[in-house]
């Protein structure tokens, strides 16, 4: 079984997460890396609605993720060391998340890299944490 890996902050858990792991999980099984609530406060300069602990707990519980962890690094590649120390045949992106900073550094460890063609489960709307915050300001 390949191991899949894929990164993200998850911040307010919806349809489009699910879907986009279950994607991901179709190639082999699913490794999740989650961005600490300091490199997302860093990064976006804003705070988690979910903290790291809550993201975590619920990431963890769904069927589509074989292991989930904080990322150690810091940064737009705070999952690197984690990336190395896994060893994953697959790095899989959502298309807002792709970069080729994170393509090249999948070309030099030899992983593949996929991005994802974003497609909602059937019937449900197509989810993205920023249209969300667009709609719903939560908790202003």
């Amino acid at each position: 079984m390949k191991k899949v890996f894929v990164s993200g902050c998850y911040d307010m858990l919806h349809s489009g997460h699910v879907a986009f792991f279950e994607e991901a999980a179709s190639y082999g099984d699913l490794y999740v890396g989650i961005g600490s609530d300091k490199t997302i406060n860093e990064l976006k300069a804003r705070k988690t609605i979910n903290n790291e602990q809550e993201r975590l707990y619920m990431i963890k519980s769904l069927r589509f993720v074989k292991d989930a962890w904080i990322n150690k690094g810091s940064g737009i590649l705070d999952f690197i060391d984690d990336l190395k120390e896994l060893k994953p045949d697959i790095f899989f992106v959502n298309s807002d998340g792709h970069s080729a900073l994170k393509e090249q550094l999948c070309k030099d460890l030899h992983i593949e890299y996929i991005v994802s063609k974003r497609i909602p489960h059937a019937g449900l709307p197509t989810r993205s944490t920023t249209a969300l915050r667009e709609e719903c300001r939560i908790p202003l």
